[in-house]
C-alpha cells in the first residue's frame, strides 16, 4: 500500500468525518443525562411553596398540611397558652431556641410572625415521629400546662411554641419552616419576604 497524497486526503477526511459523527453522538448521549440531573416536575412541585387560608382557624385549632413531604402544623393559640409560656422557661431545655431552629423574624418567645398563629414542622427531633397536637389534655403530661405536643413514640414533649421540655429524648426544639402573611388569612409557607 503506498502512501499517496490521495489516500491521506481520504483517511484525512474518514477522520473528520469521525470526529464529526462521533460528537454529535457523544452530544445525543450527553443531552438527556445531563437533563436527568435536573429534579422532576413532581419533585419541584414537592419543594414548593404552600399557600393556607387560615380564614376559618379557630382558638385552639390545628391545621395540617404537607411540604416538601412533611407534616407542617399551624395552631391558632388561645390567649391563655400565650400567657403561659413565660412560665415554661426553667422547664424547657433551649428556651430561648438556637437560631437554626427558626428563621430571625420568629427568634422571641412565641417563635412566630404573630403571637396567636404557632406555624412549625411537625416531626419530633429525636427519631422523626409525628407527635400529636393535645388542645386541651396536655395537662395530662406536663401539670398546668393547658396545650401542647407528645410524641407517642418515645414521649417527648413540646409546648405550643415547640419548645422541648427537660428530661425528654428529643434533643432541641421543634423547627419553625420559612413563611410570610400575604394577608391576615393567607399565609405562604416556604418562603419569606427575603
Amino acid at each position: 500500500m503506498s502512501d499517496s497524497p490521495s489516500n491521506k486526503s481520504r483517511r484525512q477526511f474518514l477522520i473528520s468525518i469521525t470526529a464529526v459523527f462521533g460528537s454529535f453522538a457523544l452530544l445525543s448521549i450527553a443531552i438527556p443525562f445531563i437533563k436527568s440531573w435536573n429534579p422532576s416536575k413532581k419533585a419541584k412541585a414537592a419543594g414548593a411553596p404552600v399557600e393556607i387560608d387560615i380564614s376559618k382557624l379557630q382558638e385552639g385549632e390545628m391545621i395540617r398540611v404537607k411540604w416538601r413531604g412533611k407534616p407542617v402544623w399551624v395552631v391558632r393559640r388561645t390567649q391563655s397558652s400565650l400567657d403561659n409560656l413565660l412560665k415554661l422557661n426553667n422547664q424547657l431545655r433551649d428556651p430561648n431556641s438556637k437560631a437554626d431552629q427558626q428563621p430571625v423574624y420568629a427568634q422571641n418567645t412565641y417563635r412566630s410572625i404573630k403571637p396567636e398563629y404557632f406555624i412549625a414542622v411537625g416531626i419530633c427531633t429525636h427519631l422523626g415521629c409525628s407527635p400529636s397536637y393535645l388542645s386541651k389534655k396536655f395537662s395530662e403530661q406536663v401539670q398546668g400546662v393547658e396545650s401542647g405536643f407528645f410524641c407517642p413514640c418515645h414521649g417527648s414533649k413540646f409546648d405550643i411554641a415547640g419548645r422541648v421540655f427537660q428530661g425528654v429524648p428529643a434533643p432541641s426544639n421543634l423547627i419553625v419552616p420559612k413563611h410570610m402573611y400575604l394577608s391576615d388569612t393567607q399565609v405562604v409557607i416556604g418562603i419569606d419576604e427575603k
